[in-house]
């Protein structure tokens, strides 16, 4: 059984995640015993979509103001379209995603969750799958895309669809298990944004 009792695992997120991928993995983590805060620029309440309408509303734990990547083991991005989409355009919340993939620290994102990877210009060589319209952009990104149901490069973890998300979680669980990975040297892309 996985016992991450000692791990905190930051969730970020914005208005139109895909609901299932962030209720499923916080929950995941939840049961493997890990500390988890949602977080979100604004705070206060994010709505979901769900599927094919506007699903749940919840209140983030914490406002991406409030706290420092130090402060979590672990980083997950749930997809849906709008949502990576608000992200990828808030510098603070690319330096809060960059600052795990500087540091070797497990961070999983799922369907359109890789988007906001991207802006950070640090995922050029890894090897990660996504939602099948993303695969242009990351290739792009210098990404190795592949179709498979969950992929993990050095503590990146990744996964195509909400169906994906037992394998996913099973996964992004492991790396959070292991810890820290040791990343190579990144090289960022000309003409990316730092």
């Amino acid at each position: 059984m996985a016992d991450l009792s000692n791990k905190k695992v930051a969730i970020l997120t914005e208005k139109g995640f895909e609901q299932v991928e962030l209720t499923s993995p916080q929950q995941a983590l939840k049961d493997a015993g890990a500390t988890v805060d949602v977080i979100s620029p604004e705070g206060g309440e994010i709505k979901a979509w769900d599927q094919t309408d506007w699903g749940i509303t919840i209140t983030a734990d914490k406002k991406l103001s409030e706290v420092s990547p130090d402060d979590y083991d672990a980083l997950v991005l749930p997809g849906g379209v709008l949502n990576p989409d608000k992200l990828r355009q808030d510098k603070d919340a690319v330096a809060f995603v960059s600052a795990f993939l500087d540091e070797g620290k497990p961070v999983a994102a799922i369907c359109h969750g890789p988007q906001t990877l991207i802006e950070t210009g640090m995922i050029s060589g890894r090897q990660m799958t996504s939602y099948p319209s993303l695969k242009t952009d990351l290739k792009n990104a210098g990404v190795n895309w592949v179709d498979e149901e969950v992929v993990a490069d050095k503590g990146l973890v990744t996964s195509r669809t909400p169906k994906d998300l037992p394998a996913f979680n099973k996964k992004m669980i492991e790396e959070i298990m292991e810890g820290r990975h040791n990343v190579p040297e990144v090289h960022h892309s000309p003409g990316q944004k730092i």
